[in-house]
């Protein structure tokens, strides 16, 4: 049940990286990127995965529909990828032909062995996957899934089978919305039909013990909603649980998001209680050592995935409370203080800032983002602002609603749109000056002197000599800049006055 990872002298790893660096950003700037495409690439993470999902859910809720999902993982995916239809598809995403020729070179009569103590095996040859530990293994993965999702997004089109997709590396799901459950499970059942005879086609196969589904439901009292079979495709019969798990974030029915914060809450008491291990009031660390120490390892693991249940006017009630609790904990540790010490107090003498106001100042940043990415990333297209018509390109997106419609939604992609919207500027980052490999160079090295004083020695001839030189350049077109830096060579700090004319 191991699965073997690939192990890279130190050289290799870095150039590895630059060219996967280079290839991400030619196949993003062709557009050869699927947009539900999600994680390994740049630009694209966890986060927009769920914030694309829960918008999905509460536009569908204001239109007065539901939202069932259907998850599914595909089994040893990265050790399966064919070399020869991966090659076919690198020669289509639009790259120089001698990066598709390196390729060519590098994926063919490929060797490998294992190891085990002083054991060692034959060599055996490799047609098929890329390595997990490579790392262009997350681009060539998504390379290879990208023509798999454009033709079923194609035959379900055909189909007339409305559901929309995510994938996250090996990890899928498909969308449906109706007013019906039934309806629902009988588009999802279709659709995981379809899926599934096509990913044969690419030489992958599903994980049928993986595959859940999950409803988003408003309704009050009890909800039971009905199971979907699977057993003709080869996958059991799903029932829908209370919470569901998809890339760290433990969704309920109502998107209330309580169990999420339960879980990581527990998670981040249980490292405070751990770190006592690391000093306390007498001994140890110290505590502006403590206080850096929750501020970059438990704050981040508390506050993962904010973004999908802190919104405009979000009922924030319950999770302040357990994030306020987890704070103080935090606080009495970093300072040693007594268990009955007011949270303001300790935590303003420890330098915190209230979770009420860190998470203001983190939502404000991460609404400038979307700002920031790709049109053709999905977070974008969720966000196109076109006047409803009938027959919408996205049915998703925030143009899709009526002003009533829009009003009801709150989530992340809404509040994004009506604060940033016209304020603040929006670049293009696939831009031709962004391309890897291109730097800025100095072409007027001649118009820049420099001339070093030691401050320590008092040399009235230099200083004269710089006196005159900024009498001498005192024209519009010069600047004079006097800076004091330290110069460290061979541990020895010396203050110097630099004069730039």
């Amino acid at each position: 049940m191991f699965h073997p990872i690939v192990l890279l002298n130190t050289l290799s790893k870095p150039i590895e990286k630059i060219i996967s660096e280079r290839i991400q950003f030619t196949v993003l700037k062709n557009n050869f990127i699927h947009p539900c495409q999600l994680g390994g690439l740049k630009f694209k993470s966890t986060i927009d995965a769920g914030v694309a999902l829960t918008h999905i859910v509460r536009s569908g809720w204001a239109k007065g529909i539901t939202t069932s999902t259907l998850a599914f993982d595909i089994s040893q995916f990265f050790l399966f990828l064919n070399h020869g239809m991966l090659i076919s598809i690198l020669s289509k995403a639009g790259l120089e032909f001698k990066v598709f020729k390196f390729f060519a070179n590098y994926l063919v009569q490929r060797k490998t062995n294992y190891a085990w103590n002083n054991m060692q095996s034959p060599d055996f040859e490799v047609n098929v996957g890329v390595e997990q530990g490579s790392a262009l293994s997350p681009i060539l993965s998504a390379l290879y899934l990208t023509p798999f999702l454009h033709i079923l997004e194609k035959r379900l089109k055909n189909l007339k089978i409305p559901i929309a997709m995510l994938s996250f590396v090996d990890d899928g799901l498909i969308i449906a919305q109706n007013s019906s459950i039934l309806i629902s499970n009988s588009q999802l059942f279709c659709s995981y039909n379809v899926l599934s005879k096509l990913l044969t086609d690419f030489g992958l196969v599903i994980e049928h013990g993986k595959t859940e589904i999950f409803h988003f439901n408003r309704s009050h009292g009890v909800f039971n909603p009905p199971p979907l079979d699977l057993f003709p495709l080869g996958s059991p019969i799903l029932h829908p649980k209370n919470t569901w798990k998809y890339l760290g974030f433990l969704f309920d029915r109502k998107l209330t998001f309580r169990q999420h914060l339960d879980f990581y809450s527990n998670k981040v008491l249980s490292t405070v209680k751990c770190m006592k291990l690391l000093g306390n009031s007498s001994h140890g660390i110290s505590p502006i050592q403590k206080c850096q120490l929750y501020r970059c390892c438990i704050l981040p693991i508390a506050l993962y995935g904010f973004q999908l249940w802190y919104y405009n006017k979000a009922p924030l009630l319950y999770h302040l409370k357990l994030l306020n609790k987890m704070q103080r904990r935090a606080a009495i540790w970093i300072l040693g203080a007594f268990k009955m010490s007011p949270s303001e107090g300790i935590e303003a003498i420890a330098g915190l800032i209230p979770v009420k106001y860190h998470l203001q100042k983190l939502a404000e940043r991460s609404l400038i983002r979307p700002f920031k990415l790709p049109e053709n990333h999905i977070i974008r297209r969720l966000m196109d602002d076109s006047s409803p018509n009938p027959n919408p390109s996205n049915p998703y997106a925030i143009g899709s609603l009526t002003n009533r419609q829009r009003n009801t939604t709150k989530s992340h992609i809404i509040d994004s749109k009506s604060k940033s919207y016209g304020i603040l500027p929006s670049f293009d980052p696939l831009h031709q000056e962004f391309t890897p490999g291109q730097h800025i160079s100095d072409i007027f090295p001649d118009r820049f002197s420099f001339n070093l004083v030691d401050k320590k020695e008092k040399n009235i001839t230099r200083a004269h000599e710089l006196d005159n030189l900024v009498l001498l350049n005192s024209s519009p077109s010069s600047a004079i800049v006097v800076t004091c830096y330290k110069l460290k060579t061979l541990g020895l700090v010396n203050r110097k006055n630099l004069v730039l004319g």
